[in-house]
């Protein structure tokens, strides 16, 4: 690929040089026991991927853009192993490996051409945390699904040159912006609920929330035109196979948890099916497994774009595949986008009511505590999703609220003018207006008696000029169109 900026080198360089420096560190004890030498030989296989960035750099000034593909896939496959195996290793840092394997990935996609990321200058190794994290290294079973996202197949594979992907991206950091930022908002709120069951599916957490940004941004009680419900936007029919059913009059599609368990064993179910193949599985979430199966056949290796596919699917479907990759993408690589989502404080708390109150009151008084511009009706409703947010719940009932909004509700919501400000537009009186009596409507036909000296063609004529003589005839069955006075026959309502 063509490197317009050569003069970058040095930069990137001298992060090489930095990493390597990080790594031969590590590496220089003196008496290695049995742990820090399997620490040495993954941190000598990070040196080896840190060579073969170089190396690739090498080829892309040299023009050799095939060559440089080769290393940076051979590169990336090492990366892969090894950051698996840090995980399980005493001592080993999963941030050295995060670091390496971003640069080689937009390496690879070609994102550093006319960018440049933070600390490149000095050489310093990268702080990138995870999203919904505070700062720091990153856990290292999160940063193995980065690399990894899914069964060893890597997620750059189908984003790095996939065009429709790319406009996704465009579009989440466009026009659906803000409802990325609100996806991101309501699912940290629900994070804890939703991602142990993926977790412990073995699914990444960037799938889960690519699935929900698409789905539903979030909104535990969105229904679709199709009747699909919740969070993750199950199907009546589909949510019955995997558990999701009526629990005292409370539809459990609405459960954050039990989507999140649901759609996991869906994922992995269908992820079976297709041999690990992400975008054939996302593609029967949205339109039906049925439905790609029979497209797919026995050839579960075929791409979703391959035109056997692609062009028998629905606009739709064709649309949702990239967008929920896109959405999982930039949950993963924010600070590669220009993207920065809210640092927050997700932790969970509870309140006991101290008096009567609907989650739309406690809304109102609680107004924009903590900072929140946007209020509070969707996160209280995300986290209470069985009760009616219009419904006043008795004193001594508990709510799952925000731990920040603990003290804010003794301070707003117990005494003082906000709560009786809440509960007088709560029980603001609207005007019934009565149901309008209904009007009948009117007789599709009108009826006739024949007089003496009356014709069928005469009568119609009377009637008006929205019927004929031989459509009477066929309403009343008469033959020859004879009528005899006193006969009542019907003619069409000309009304």
């Amino acid at each position: 690929m063509p490197y317009r900026h050569a003069a970058r080198s040095l930069c990137l360089a001298s992060l090489v040089a930095a990493l390597m420096q990080l790594t031969a560190c590590a590496s220089g004890a003196s008496k290695p026991t049995p742990a820090s030498a399997s620490l040495n030989a993954l941190y000598g296989q990070l040196d080896q991927a840190s060579q073969s960035y170089e190396t690739a750099l090498q080829q892309t000034r040299a023009g050799d853009a095939e060559g440089a593909q080769k290393t940076l896939d051979q590169a990336l496959d090492q990366l892969k192993n090894s950051a698996a195996q840090c995980g399980t290793t005493p001592g080993c840092d999963p941030q050295r490996f995060f670091s390496v394997f971003d640069h080689l990935l937009r390496l690879k996609d070609g994102s550093f051409i006319g960018d440049q990321t933070p600390n490149e200058d000095t050489g310093e190794a990268a702080t990138t945390s995870l999203p919904g994290q505070a700062g720091g290294a990153i856990n290292p079973s999160e940063m193995q699904r980065s690399v990894t996202l899914l069964r060893g197949h890597q997620l750059s594979e189908l984003i790095a040159m996939n065009g429709p992907v790319k406009a996704a991206l465009e579009m989440w950091l466009t026009q659906w912006r803000s409802n990325l930022m609100d996806a991101y908002v309501n699912y940290e709120y629900l994070r804890q609920e939703m991602w142990p069951q993926y977790q412990q599916q073995g699914l990444p957490e960037a799938l889960l929330f690519g699935i929900l940004a698409k789905e539903s941004g979030g909104k535990v009680h969105a229904v679709s035109r199709s009747g699909a419900a919740g969070p993750l936007q199950f199907m009546y029919a589909t949510g019955l196979r995997f558990g999701l059913s009526e629990q005292d009059g409370f539809d459990t599609r609405f459960d954050p948890g039990e989507s999140a368990r649901a759609n996991a064993q869906y994922m992995n179910e269908q992820l079976q099916a297709f041999n690990d193949n992400l975008e054939l599985t996302l593609a029967a979430y949205n339109g039906g497994e049925g439905r790609m199966r029979r497209l797919v056949g026995d050839d579960t290796s075929v791409s979703f774009y391959d035109p056997r596919i692609y062009n028998q699917l629905s606009q739709e479907t064709r649309d949702y595949v990239p967008e929920v990759l896109a959405a999982a993408w930039l949950f993963l690589h924010p600070d590669s986008y220009n993207l920065h989502f809210p640092q927050m404080n997700n932790e969970t708390g509870s309140i006991t009511l101290a008096r009567a109150a609907s989650i739309s009151e406690l809304t109102v008084c609680l107004g924009s505590a903590d900072n929140h511009l946007d209020g509070w009706f969707r996160t209280l409703r995300n986290l209470n999703p069985r009760l009616d947010p219009q419904q006043e719940q008795p004193v001594g009932a508990t709510l799952q609220v925000p731990k920040s909004l603990e003290k804010a509700y003794a301070v707003r919501c117990v005494n003082g003018p906000w709560p009786i400000l809440a509960s007088d537009l709560h029980n603001a009186i609207v005007p019934v207006v009565p149901d309008a009596p209904p009007v009948a409507a009117p007789d599709p036909v009108v009826h006739y008696t024949v007089r003496r000296g009356d014709t069928l063609a005469s009568i119609v004529r009377k009637h008006g000029s929205c019927s004929s003589s031989s459509e009477v005839a066929r309403m009343n069955n008469l033959k020859f169109d004879h009528v005899r006075p006193g006969q009542v026959i019907k003619l069409p309502s000309c009304h």
